[in-house]
């Protein structure tokens, strides 16, 4: 145990020391378990201890699966160049030719007398794995873009379909095929489990404390629940996790909830189940049995032909280099590997060394895959968009920050229903739609509702408020709309900013700037300098969380005022310690600031 939690410990040390980025850690943790088990050193050995933590880390490893999907990210686009172009529909049929692909190949192996379980092989040859892809997908600051997400959920379907379609497999070779309705009685617990916490959830947040960690608490127990039951319903225990971690996402956690059960399982139990995986391969068999040893380039090349259906249908929206690097990171696959042969060994129906042959192979892809998307992609104008912002309104005001906006990468789409303000402006502004009124019906025709910021910005409150209601039922991330009159109706602004608007009202603005001008005639000029100015970012990159900011190797070039944390505004100092999350309030030269905040906000 002290041998595994030391290698555990030093081999992202070493990583780090040498600068290996493009292997990922897990394929890392193998390599050295294989070095320290029976293949090589033979230091490590199985015990009851290491396999009953290597069994949690595993179903930890799905719990933290299923925290990882967006579900927004199945609500198909509207705002898509063509609707069959949508993330939702490439990954839809990328992933229905990667199963046809996958059987394909399946089905030719038996025939060439190399693998005799063609149904097996196609859920090994057809997972996805999600973590790696998630991590690789961030250190490329793409997951939120199109082509990030249509990998995504195409990486998301590579671990549901095979996690399904495993816990059949086990189901009929296990001999229990009569008791797969029983599934749906697994379904129904995380449906009844999710409707009993999702009201107690929110109040949980409110009364936990360092002493009691409710929703860690919740977590545990939701992972227990649903992988006792799916054991007594005959289905594996993976999918248990894997649905209790699908629940907690839904139960909408705060980011530190994620942070502290991401922390709990890549801190201590993930590392033990793939370190322990190395352990168990036996290479020197494998190495000694001819037949197994030839199946290993061969179920590699099985690994990256199965994908390359994604690259065609890539294709149909981004660029073909673009496209044929998504190919190569969709053939990334581990995570589900493993367990899937840990249940056919336990079932009896792959002998040991195929078993191996189909872990080396995995290992050797997921090194490979990741290095040749991170050498193939290349950023392109909609990877470089930064948020999608309507502004509802044309008019002296509106124009020039839509131009503004869009020489710094914002997708700025202006919107009027003012035929003469249409045809004024139609030349100042790329994008300018008419329409003939502001509805949720008119403006999800022209797909103008899918977006990150919403700014309803009339000269007519009444109109302004409406509009906000528009994109409130849309489910619009960000509203702002625009109160020019101070004879308004309190208890509508006080309404609409309870929903989440955010209500800007002209008459404050202009007193406060002019009180600042008065008071503090620097703050003008801070405001308005064109080499200076005062930013905002928030901070998720995690090399820089627990850090003091007399630490930042950039604070020589910034000036932090306030921070923004858990809706409390703190004074800083040089040595306060920055949070995930936190929000800075910074001035600095405009040249510096946007590489500090593309580092702040990079999320790993």
């Amino acid at each position: 145990m002290f041998i595994v939690m030391l290698a555990a410990l030093v081999i992202p040390i070493m990583m780090a020391r040498f600068k290996i980025t493009s292997v990922p850690t897990a394929v890392a943790e193998i390599v050295v378990g294989i070095i320290l088990g029976q293949s090589g050193l033979n230091l490590v050995h199985q015990t009851d201890t290491l396999t009953l933590l290597s069994d949690l880390g595993v179903i930890l490893l799905m719990f933290l699966s299923g925290m990882e999907i967006d579900f927004g990210l199945f609500k198909p686009g509207s705002n898509d160049e063509q609707a069959t172009a949508s993330p939702v529909r490439l990954a839809s049929v990328a992933f229905a030719g990667v199963l046809a692909m996958a059987a394909l190949l399946s089905y030719a192996l038996k025939v060439a007398g190399l693998f005799s379980d063609p149904l097996l092989a196609t859920i090994l040859f057809s997972t996805v794995a999600l973590g790696v892809v998630i991590a690789t997908l961030k250190e490329k600051e793409i997951l939120s873009k199109p082509m990030g997400q249509t990998i995504l959920l195409t990486a998301v379907l590579g671990e549901i379909v095979p996690m399904f379609g495993l816990t059949v497999y086990a189901s009929i070779n296990g001999g229990n095929a009569s008791q797969l309705w029983l599934l749906v009685l697994l379904l129904l617990a995380a449906i009844f489990l999710l409707y009993r916490f999702k009201q107690p959830f929110i109040w949980f947040n409110k009364v936990t404390k360092a002493t009691t960690q409710l929703d860690i608490r919740l977590a545990f127990f939701l992972i227990f629940t649903l992988v006792i039951i799916a054991e007594q319903v005959g289905a594996e225990t993976i999918l248990g996790g894997f649905l209790a971690g699908m629940v907690m996402k839904l139960l909408e956690p705060h980011e530190s909830t994620a942070e502290k059960l991401t922390s709990i399982g890549y801190g201590f139990f993930i590392p033990i189940f793939f370190i322990m995986t190395g352990v168990k391969l036996n290479l020197r068999e494998l190495f000694a049995n001819p037949a197994a040893l030839v199946l290993i380039p061969i179920l590699m090349a099985c690994f990256f032909l199965a994908k390359l259906v994604p690259i065609l249908v890539y294709r149909r929206r981004f660029s073909t280099r673009n496209a044929i690097a998504g190919g190569f990171l969709t053939a990334t696959t581990i995570t589900l590997v493993l367990p899937t042969l840990a249940v056919a060994r336990g079932l009896h129906v792959i002998s040991s060394s195929q078993s191996d042959a189909f872990i080396l192979a995995a290992v050797l892809v997921c090194v490979l895959a990741p290095t040749l998307f991170n050498s193939v992609y290349r950023l392109s104008k909609e990877d470089l968009l930064k948020q999608r912002v309507v502004l509802v309104g044309a008019n002296m005001l509106t124009i020039p920050i839509a131009q503004q906006l869009s020489k710094e990468w914002y997708d700025v789409h202006v919107v009027t229903t003012q035929q003469t303000n249409y045809e004024t402006y139609d030349s100042e502004v790329d994008n300018l739609t008419f329409l003939p009124e502001i509805t949720t019906a008119t403006m999800q025709a022209a797909g103008l509702l899918d977006v990150d910021i919403f700014v309803a910005s009339y000269l007519d409150d009444q109109a302004n408020f409406d509009h906000a209601h528009v994109a409130l039922e849309a489910g619009v991330p960000r509203i702002i709309a625009f109160q020019n009159n101070r004879a308004v109706d309190n208890d509508r602004v006080d309404h609409l900013i309870g929903e989440g608007v955010e209500i800007f009202n002209a008459f404050n603005v202009q007193t406060s700037v002019l009180r600042a001008l008065i008071e503090s005639p620097s703050v003008m000029g801070m405001l308005t300098d064109t080499e200076a100015g005062l930013y905002e970012v928030r901070v998720v990159n995690h090399r820089f969380t627990g850090r003091q900011l007399m630490e930042l190797p950039f604070i020589d070039k910034i000036t932090v005022s306030r921070i923004r944390r858990r809706n409390h505004w703190i004074t800083p100092h040089g040595s306060t310690i920055l949070e995930y999350n936190d929000r800075l309030i910074f001035t600095g030269k405009r040249d510096d600031v946007a590489e500090i905040r593309r580092q702040l906000r990079k999320q790993n």
